[in-house]
């Protein structure tokens, strides 16, 4: 995956639409919203993009908008929805958690332009 392509799809992951892509319900914000678990390796995938999109900003003064708001719904948004899962009874995967957390580690290392993974 080269950095154009982590950065869109990082956009469409946490914006849940499609840029330069076709229609997908299936986006991680938009699955944890329906209430349905990550596809097998979305989030390996999700983090895999952090780190290149964070490789190729390095040392960048200014982020792209689109991408800044992506990675704040990655981030903030995630572990929302995964606490209205509890608060309905609902059980996570396993280690859906964990990945919640590396994900905002993640982003927070892209905003901080510091790798903290």
């Amino acid at each position: 995956m080269n950095y154009e392509s982590a950065r869109i799809y990082l956009i469409n992951q946490g914006l849940g639409g499609s840029v330069n892509s076709t229609e997908s319900k299936d986006t991680f914000l938009q699955r944890l919203q329906q209430g349905k678990p990550p596809l097998p390796g979305q989030a390996t995938t999700i983090l895999s993009a952090l780190r290149i999109v964070f490789d190729n900003l390095k040392g960048q003064e200014q982020l792209d908008r689109n991408l800044v708001h992506a990675l704040y719904s990655l981030a903030v948004h995630s572990p929302q929805l995964l606490s209205r899962w509890r608060s309905m009874g609902k059980v996570a995967p396993p280690l859906l958690e964990d990945d919640l957390q590396r994900i905002a580690v993640g982003v927070e290392s892209i905003f901080s332009d510091r790798w903290q993974l």
